[in-house]
């Protein structure tokens, strides 16, 4: 972004820098808007500096709310500070709001990435329920007066995955997540051991058999299957085929008009056409292991 640099930084003296960013004052409404008109219509950096400066408290704030995650504080208002510059880049101030409400969900977003990341939550993964979950954990165990606590209650453990709609097992294994430091796999099992950690580590991969199995038994399938579509006249086999076996399936609508009739009657020919097919495949199994037990 070509908002000009900031002259204040949180590293080092964490105390001076909140001392520094007191000193930027806020905007009035009428203000704001005639700097976000002047960097929207004539990228003028000056105008976007002053705009950043101006939310520099709102960034530390909402970056206080984050201490909880065992990062220095300097690093989450950094990465709240690049959230601020993406904001005020974005911005536009024709849809009525203030600056600072649409900055609050970027500089939120910078931060709860720089998190994410530096926890190496994707051995956790990293849905919408596990990051949501990660994000509120910390302040429902608060609300329990269970901050400091290590395993919770069973119904500690029920309340919060109600709460937040994910499973109890989801709850405890990121409550365990988040009580315990990463570690590295390269770090010696012992003291006086040359094995590393990652030596004990479960190779999750399929074996060669196990695969080599599974790719014969796709391949039968896939057989059985076209062989059965062909006791299918056209009009059955290509309306099984646009309605249960692409990817995007076609609607009713789309194939009563490619055919001229209704809707209903697209959906009898599906239904009839896929029992069809059901009875071919296992009329083909049956057969075949007749013959295998007669071989």
């Amino acid at each position: 972004m070509a908002v000009a640099t900031i002259n204040v930084s949180p590293e080092g003296n964490l105390s001076r820098y909140l001392q520094e960013i007191r000193k930027f004052p806020m905007l009035a409404p009428e203000e704001e808007l005639s700097l976000s008109k002047a960097w929207r219509d004539s990228e003028d950096t000056a105008a976007a500096h002053k705009l950043v400066t101006s939310h520099l408290r709102l960034v530390a704030k909402i970056a206080m709310g984050y201490r909880g995650y065992g990062l220095p504080i300097a690093e989450l208002i950094s990465e709240g500070n690049v959230g601020m510059m993406q904001a005020v880049k974005r911005f536009d101030p024709e849809r009525g709001f203030r600056l600072a409400t649409y900055a609050m969900w970027w500089i939120r977003a910078a931060i709860q990435e720089y998190i994410l990341h530096s926890w190496s939550l994707v051995k956790m993964g990293t849905t919408a329920a596990q990051k949501k979950l990660f994000f509120n954990l910390r302040r429902l165990k608060g609300q329990m007066q269970a901050i400091e606590d290590g395993d919770m209650q069973p119904e500690q453990v029920d309340h919060i995955a109600t709460t937040l709609g994910v499973s109890t097992n989801d709850v405890v294994n990121m409550n365990r997540r988040l009580a315990a430091p990463d570690h590295s796999l390269n770090a010696p099992v012992r003291a006086d051991s040359e094995g590393e950690w990652q030596d004990w580590l479960v190779d999750d991969a399929d074996s060669q058999e196990q695969t080599l199995a599974e790719s014969e038994e796709f391949s039968g399938r896939k057989a059985l299957l076209g062989d059965a579509l062909q006791t299918l006249n056209e009009r059955e086999r290509h309306i099984l085929v646009e309605r249960r076996l692409n990817e995007e399936p076609s609607t009713l609508e789309d194939l009563s008009q490619h055919y001229g009739i209704s809707r209903e009657r697209v959906r009898q020919i599906e239904v009839r056409a896929f029992e069809k097919v059901q009875k071919a495949m296992k009329t083909q199994v049956t057969t075949r292991r007749l013959a295998d037990q007669a071989a």
